[in-house]
């Protein structure tokens, strides 16, 4: 793998294409099965560009990195690890819905303490960056190329971070609105709030 561009419609190029479109497209698919309406997504640019901007852009990034060899294979294999880590838990994202599961979530949040919570993600964020190493020492990668690849590791300890600052703030001030969007009722006897 070098630092040339791969020319536009070679082989190469095409094949590079394809693993991001596909590598890419299950994150997509993966994602809209978990969260179609993007409650429980991670990303701010993805939730901020939405479905409608999302896929567009999407094209275009799988256009142009498709000229790059190292950095079309660290966005399809990180890629691939999203979207199978999406499918883990989507079944039961769509079974109990996009705001009862953030709310159950958040519930086994508070009842875990963080020092559990913060070596879990130690853990998943240092077993990352050793396959990345190894890609690394294996590969003889240097330059710009590791670069990339603790990107991808750093990366993954962000969003794991961030994450816990965006649960963080759900413990703080919860939904208004009960799990479905319908105010629940006072019981016999109660007073409305």
């Amino acid at each position: 793998m070098t630092d040339d561009l791969v020319p536009f419609a070679s082989r190469t190029y095409g094949l590079l294409f394809l693993l991001l479109l596909a590598a890419r497209g299950m994150d997509f698919l993966s994602t809209w099965i978990a969260t179609p309406n993007l409650v429980l997504e991670g990303n701010p640019i993805a939730k901020k560009l939405g479905w409608r901007w999302g896929i567009p852009v999407n094209l275009a990034l799988c256009f142009g990195f498709a000229f790059w060899e190292m950095p079309a294979i660290v966005i399809s294999t990180t890629s691939l690890l999203v979207a199978a880590r999406n499918f883990q838990s989507a079944w039961l994202m769509r079974t109990l819905g996009e705001h009862a599961y953030r709310e159950w979530h958040v519930e086994r949040i508070q009842e875990t303490s963080a020092t559990l919570y913060l070596v879990c993600l130690l853990g998943q964020t240092v077993l990352t960056a050793v396959v990345g190493l190894a890609v690394i020492y294996f590969t003889g990668v240097d330059g710009w190329q590791s670069g990339v690849i603790g990107d991808r590791t750093r990366d993954r300890g962000l969003r794991g971070g961030g994450y816990v600052l965006h649960l963080a703030r759900d413990v703080a001030s919860p939904p208004r609105h009960p799990p479905g969007g319908a105010a629940k009722k006072p019981a016999a006897g109660e007073r409305s709030r």
